[in-house]
């Protein structure tokens, strides 16, 4: 019996101790939408942060990896390689780039997508990887066609000059 009051006791002392909450005169009030947006933007592109389409550069001394989850440098070569695309998806803290279906004015009849993967926070020549998908339309149908491999090929490399520029423009600015 005087183990289970003292198990008791042990108990009614942590929920006690876990109810602890807010300090006295704090008060916890709904947050205006600019706060939660503050909140949930703000670590991406706040002061210290980057712009992920454009505006800002990286801060000074920045080693391409601040604010996001994978190499800053070849995350943002690699939205300008593929700014001619609608974006369907875009990670910066997983590293995935998800392309919309795009037709060149040209070909109507074929249309490309493409799933990009930025792998690494170091810019490394291994750092980023591209899968490139293409149809073609067969009648009112699209039907997979094959994809020349050195397509993947030569938009990574694409992706890792730019990036390299952008590293060698950041550290000339210093």
């Amino acid at each position: 019996m005087r183990a289970v009051s003292l198990i008791g006791i042990l108990l009614l002392g942590s929920v006690l101790t876990a109810c602890g909450g807010l300090p006295k005169g704090e008060q916890n009030y709904p947050k205006t939408e600019e706060e939660r947006d503050a909140e949930r933007f703000g670590k991406v592109t706040g002061e210290d942060g980057i712009v992920l389409f454009g505006a800002r550069t990286l801060p000074r001394g920045a080693d391409g990896g601040t604010g996001i989850g994978v190499n800053t440098y070849l995350w943002r070569a690699s939205l300008d390689a593929l700014s001619f695309m609608p974006l369907a998806s875009a990670d910066p803290f997983g590293g995935v780039i998800i392309t919309d279906w795009y037709s060149p004015p040209q070909n109507p009849n074929e249309r490309v997508k493409v799933t990009l993967y930025v792998l690494d926070r170091d810019l490394r020549a291994d750092g980023v990887r591209a899968a490139v998908f293409r149809q073609v339309q067969n009648g009112a149908n699209w039907q997979d066609a094959a994809v020349d491999p050195r397509t993947g090929t030569d938009l990574e490399d694409a992706i890792l000059t730019r990036a390299r520029q952008m590293r060698i423009a950041a550290q000339n600015r210093k």
